[in-house]
């Protein structure tokens, strides 16, 4: 699966996302820093990956509706340390694959995926 990990996301998933066999590359790396989230949905869309963020103005289903985008998962940790990111998306890197195209929310007790 093509990844994007967003800015708000330790670059220590990167080589995690990589030993499951993603393709992986970051907001930081395009230089998309900073940027209005606009631009960096444009590059997730023109490059057909999936998003992986914590910001939560991707969380508008109505916006991000499955099927129209490669996936989106918005992680929602009640204490979203480094350590806590890269534990919990490390957990799921293998069924990242499964969610193509669909609306994902992880949190600390569940994993709520809205399909196309």
């Amino acid at each position: 699966m093509k990844i994007k990990l967003d800015e708000n996301l330790p670059a220590r998933l990167i080589p995690v996302l990589q030993r499951h066999g993603h393709d992986v590359d970051t907001v930081p790396d395009e230089h998309l820093s900073g940027r209005p989230d606009a631009d960096v949905w444009q590059a997730v869309r023109a490059e057909a990956r999936f998003l992986i963020t914590q910001d939560l103005d991707f969380s508008d289903i109505r916006q991000f509706t499955p099927g129209t985008h490669a996936g989106l998962l918005l992680v929602r940790l009640r204490e979203p340390s480094a350590h806590a990111l890269l534990e919990a998306i490390s957990a799921v890197a293998i069924e990242i694959a499964d969610w193509g195209g669909c609306f994902v929310v992880l949190t600390e007790n569940k994993i709520r995926i809205k399909r196309p």
